[in-house]
């Protein structure tokens, strides 16, 4: 017997991989706090609510009412146009009836939501595009009021120049407004880039 025990105390200790395995226990509480903090986060600038989908839809109607001029001659060759562009010609005309319309609409675009963090990213990404793309317009307008040809070869590249503005405002609209209504996030060629830079 005594020996029986001897071997017993002076025996090798159990491997580790015998001993059986103590689980963490995870507070129901904290695992719920971090779900659902995970949860928010993953919404971010991928979905947007009602509201804020209206509003950034909105916004790309700024940079095509500021540029509406340069459609004269594709309006004038494509009386299809028309039919697009009748049912905004009382907003355009209210946009147009005072000289710093544009200005006072672009201050509030950008202090007001794109610098504001009370909006989403969602909501400041879009505003943030449509300011980039009204800017762009400077160009063309350098342009026109430096060389403003009359006619010939120097004419024809104006009338091309404004046109291809035109259609690039009006595709940013349907493409931009279009795809915000429907929840997802619209990237314009040039300006998407700009705009994340802008966007805290």
């Amino acid at each position: 017997m005594a020996v029986t025990l001897m071997a017993f105390r002076f025996s090798a200790p159990l491997p580790i991989t015998m001993l059986p395995s103590a689980k963490p226990r995870l507070h129901p509480l904290r695992t719920r706090t971090r779900r659902s903090t995970f949860i928010t986060q993953s919404k971010g600038s991928d979905t947007a609510d009602g509201p804020d989908r209206i509003i950034s839809a909105v916004t790309y109607f700024y940079p095509f009412f500021d540029g509406i001029q340069y459609g004269r001659y594709v309006i004038t060759q494509f009386p299809q146009f028309q039919v697009f562009i009748q049912p905004l010609i009382p907003s355009i005309r209210a946009f147009k009836s005072f000289p710093f319309n544009g200005l006072l609409v672009f201050m509030t675009l950008y202090f007001v939501v794109v610098r504001n963090p009370n909006f989403s990213r969602y909501v400041r990404f879009n505003t943030m595009q449509a300011i980039v793309l009204d800017v762009l317009l400077i160009v063309p307008d350098l342009l026109e009021r430096t060389f403003n040809p009359r006619e010939g070869v120097g004419l024809d590249l104006m009338m091309s120049l404004d046109s291809t503005v035109f259609l690039f405002l009006l595709v940013s609209l349907v493409y931009g407004s279009s795809s915000c209504l429907l929840g997802q996030l619209p990237r314009l060629p040039i300006v998407a880039e700009a705009a994340d830079r802008q966007i805290l």
